[in-house]
């Protein structure tokens, strides 16, 4: 019993040795923590609790031709049924490495032959049975087996286990990453969607202006049959309608792209695409609620995303550092086992048994696993950057879209007032035409001013609805 003691004694003496050889060969590294501070509010004066990102996609957006669009997009489009399929790969990460901390137990079975050199040693204990017991070896030994084996790593530093709950994070951070793909996915689809009801205001705009013109054209035609003006009037107004009748057709296929780009994020072939265009001026934005710069911590999906992967790099790093330690695993067998087939299922003779303990540990050349442990380090540290940038893109991309509002808020009414005034003087720029109080060119340029001005008034307007998506889109709006 004191033989035993001292065995065991003397082994553990071994194994403590062997521990603080190892954590003397393990580098120093830094770990970097994440700075997560952000102002109290977006700009001077505005503090809200509610937060307009928690309303679902469905509630936010009013019009039915929208929202069907993007239900159709969300469930068909490509880029999310791949993302996925690299969820389901993540999830099935985390039972394999589940299963890496479990016993293996596998069923086995073999055959053999072996004729042994009779000048080696087994050679000549075969011969010496043979001239002492007077009866022939065989030539071909066999060996044969079946039964039932097991090996076991056990997780004494947690490694596996700390392995399990990366992939647990990665497969978090794969969900949210689907979940930003939505937003920007509903974003987009509501960017091209308004750009096609925009585009279709400026197709009326312009017809109509070349309406307006080719009205002024046949007035020019008849003073000059009069004598009151010339051809060069007459070819003017002519060469006025046909640039813009050429700029017609370059916006119908402006919404020949677009209708196709929206087919496409729909993961669908092109067709024509259901909208309701009339009411396009009359759409007032949204008042959206901001809330507080703290709130995308939680509402963003790339921020949670950036955070998930920070907390699976934090636990590789345990995970390399476990490389360093001793690992421990046992392996049994139990099943039979004999020289002929006649005997292999004889019992208990052909019964046989192995049980073994192992324990590992590296001692000289370590360089892979230094560099593992390093690379591990590395890896927190740009995933701890990449965290505290994905926040700080999130707070400019909020401030940034406040903003914008604003500014496209006063632009638009100067714009408006702008577009009444020249439609107003078109009418009076024809009287003074016709009473010859002004030159026809008058009349052209404040017609062309008047186009230019409506066109850009239709562009404030999709600004201003854009800029909307984009800071329900900023707030981390749009996945739900």
């Amino acid at each position: 019993m004191k033989a035993i003691m001292t065995k065991i004694f003397h082994l553990m003496t071994l194994g403590l040795v062997v521990l603080m050889l190892q954590a003397c060969g393990i580098p120093e590294l830094i770990i970097k923590n994440e700075d997560t501070h952000l102002p109290d509010s977006f700009k001077p004066g505005l503090s809200e609790q509610e937060n307009t990102a928690k309303v679902k996609w469905k509630d936010f957006f009013e019009d039915s031709n929208l929202l069907r669009l993007i239900d159709i997009a969300v469930a068909n489009n490509k880029e999310v049924n791949i993302m996925m399929q690299r969820i389901s790969v993540a999830q099935n990460e985390i039972q394999a490495r589940k299963g890496a901390y479990l016993p293996f137990v596998n069923f086995g079975s073999s055959a053999s032959g072996e004729k042994t050199g009779d000048f080696t040693r087994n050679g000549a204990v075969e011969n010496n049975l043979q001239i002492t017991q007077g009866q022939a070896f065989p030539t071909f030994l066999g060996d044969y087996q079946f039964g039932l084996f097991s090996t076991w790593e056990i997780d004494i530093w947690k490694k596996l286990r700390n392995a399990k709950q990366v992939a647990v994070l990665e497969y978090m951070a794969s969900k949210e990453g689907k979940n930003f793909l939505v937003t920007n996915l509903v974003a987009e689809v509501a960017h091209s969607y308004y750009e096609l009801l925009a585009l279709d205001n400026q197709l009326e705009n312009i017809k109509q202006n070349i309406a307006i013109q080719q009205n002024g054209l046949e007035m020019v035609k008849q003073l000059q049959l009069f004598a009151r003006t010339t051809t060069l009037a007459v070819k003017r107004y002519e060469a006025e309608v046909a640039k813009n009748q050429s700029k017609k057709y370059e916006i119908l296929q402006q919404i020949t792209v677009t209708e196709n780009r929206i087919n496409f994020l729909l993961g669908r072939t092109p067709q024509p695409i259901q909208r309701a265009s009339t009411g396009f001026m009359d759409i007032k934005p949204k008042f959206i609620k901001a809330g507080i710069p703290s709130h995308l911590l939680q509402n963003r999906p790339d921020i949670r995303k950036a955070e998930l992967e920070l907390s699976a790099a934090k636990l590789n790093i345990e995970v390399a550092r476990a490389n360093f330690y001793p690992s421990f695993g046992i392996k049994a067998g139990v099943g039979f086992d004999a020289f002929a087939l006649k005997y292999l299922i004889n019992t208990p003779e052909s019964l046989a048994a192995m049980i073994a303990g192992e324990l590992v540990a590296p001692l000289v050349n370590k360089n892979a696993i230094i560099a593992e442990y390093k690379n591990s380090n590395a890896k927190q540290i740009e995933a701890a950057y990449e965290y505290e940038q994905s926040i700080i893109n999130a707070y400019t991309e909020v401030a940034n879209q406040l903003s914008n509002i604003d500014n496209l808020d006063k632009n638009y009414h100067l714009r408006k007032k702008q577009v009444d005034s020249l439609v107003q003087s078109i009418d009076v720029a024809n009287q003074l035409f016709k009473s010859a109080r002004t030159d026809y060119l008058d009349v052209l340029l404040t017609q062309r001013d008047a186009l230019e001005a409506k066109k850009e008034l239709i562009e404030t307007k999709q600004k201003q609805i854009i800029a909307m998506v984009d800071l329900y889109k900023s707030l981390g709006g749009g996945w739900q």
